[in-house]
């Protein structure tokens, strides 16, 4: 349904949705590149899960304009779902069943002809390693085989966009390094991908991201044009004494954020703060802590900071 080396699978316009007096998502606007890893990076609450449900057609938007393949939404849901595959950090595996009867029972589910049902389900359980486990219950599978499991019945149909929201969260590292080898697998393949997540080591993953904060998109773009977007804004300070140096640094004008990392503190600072190492270096003398104060390359966690910050004050937030 998506064609060209440029083309689109998701487009959004001023979506919206409200829930009572709280906004969930504040128009935003949204294009999600074919046959890419596209992340949804936001803490809980940030409306990341709204969105993604309005994108596939489980929620209605309160206002705004959403197409998906092509297709109008909601308006063209029905049309849309044999399109898509939906994956969430909860998916509901039948741990009673095999490996292979969760793959047989979503295959009926999603439609998958009886002809092509037990060769479709051969190559997954080749491609996602379960050649030796086929007959094993589900319920007695490790988090990350499990998740595995789940994204091989999400994908069971070969939908030509998957909706991956929160999918790792409950992994160990390890897993999910096979995971994500996995999501990339799929998007060479064709698949296009958006990914929920608050791991930064994830987001960094991502071909194109779009940060979301209290319902609003507050970033968008490659990690590689995020960062450079923060040039000259970050540095590390080594001291003896990083915790009462992190003090005298809080509340320097032009000081967005002081994080400890190890042994050194990790600064952000303001755009035009001016000569704000300057400032730092007297609150740091003031205190009588003897530092080096050193530019550093920002980092995705320096851009979900900066882009963060901007929104910063009480309100509720989305679900």
């Amino acid at each position: 349904m998506t064609t060209g080396a440029d083309a689109i699978a998701i487009r959004a316009r001023g979506l919206t949705r409200r829930f009572g007096k709280l906004v969930a998502v504040d128009h935003v606007d949204l294009e999600v590149p074919a046959k890419r890893v596209y992340g949804f990076l936001g803490p809980n609450g940030s409306g990341k899960s709204t969105t993604i449900r309005m994108l596939c057609g489980l929620l209605t938007p309160s206002a705004g304009e959403i197409e998906v393949l092509g297709l109008r939404i909601p308006a063209q849901a029905d049309e849309l779902r044999p399109h898509i595959g939906y994956m969430t950090q909860k998916f509901s595996l039948f741990e009673d069943l095999s490996v292979c009867e969760n793959l047989e029972f979503l295959a009926a589910i999603q439609g998958v002809p009886k002809a092509k049902t037990k060769a479709r389900i051969d190559a997954l359980i080749g491609q996602y390693h379960f050649g030796d486990r086929q007959k094993q219950l589900a319920g007695t599978l490790s988090g990350g085989q499990k998740q595995r499991l789940a994204l091989a019945c999400a994908v069971i149909h070969e939908p030509e966009l998957l909706f991956l929201d929160e999918p790792t969260s409950a992994v160990d590292p390890e897993s999910r390094r096979d995971f994500w080898e996995k999501l990339f697998e799929l998007a060479d393949a064709g698949t296009t991908l958006l990914v929920s997540t608050h791991l930064m080591d994830e987001a960094e993953r991502c071909h194109r991201l779009a940060i979301l904060d209290r319902g609003a998109l507050v970033a968008d773009g490659t990690p590689h044009e995020l960062t450079a977007q923060l040039e000259g804004r970050t540095f590390i300070v080594e001291t003896a004494d990083p915790r009462r140096a992190q003090r005298a640094l809080d509340g320097v004008p032009g000081v967005l954020g002081v994080a400890q990392v190890g042994n050194t503190l990790r600064v952000l600072t303001a755009a035009g703060a001016g000569d704000v190492t300057q400032r730092m270096g007297q609150a740091l003398a003031a205190a009588a802590q003897k530092a080096e104060v050193a530019p550093a390359p920002p980092n995705l966690e320096d851009v979900f900071v900066a882009a963060t910050r901007k929104g910063d004050g009480d309100g509720e937030r989305a679900a």
